[in-house]
């Protein structure tokens, strides 16, 4: 019975983290001028360094805020995080509210240099 739990608690954990990363969707929308660009990252980690641009609202946070900033469900929305399961969880908030057009850009050291050489 205890090995049953653990295995569900694992897929779940799995099924939350295998949200798709697509850096061609977020470089190809940050090139829009109506995108937003939002690290889903901690406080801590945004004052660390955050991409330009960058809009900080943290991942358990987005579903509560994001009507401050994206009353379009229309508008391109880029997430990031460290590794790309925060933002994954947050498109799937985002996505449970009706946002269309949510991208996944996955880990922060990943999504950064793509963006320096796309300058």
């Amino acid at each position: 019975m205890r090995l049953a739990l653990v295995l569900s608690g694992l897929l779940i954990i799995l099924g939350a983290q295998a949200e798709e990363v697509d850096h061609a969707a977020a470089l190809a929308s940050l090139q829009r001028a109506d995108s937003l660009l939002i690290d889903v990252r901690s406080a801590e980690e945004f004052s660390a360094g955050a991409l330009p641009g960058a809009i900080r609202i943290g991942h358990d946070e987005i579903a509560a805020q994001i009507t401050s900033i994206a009353a379009n469900k229309d508008q391109p929305l880029v997430l990031y995080c460290r590794s790309g399961r925060r933002s994954g969880l947050a498109k799937q908030s985002l996505e449970e509210l009706g946002y269309r057009q949510v991208i996944n850009a996955g880990a922060y050291d990943d999504l950064r240099p793509l963006l320096e050489a796309d300058n």
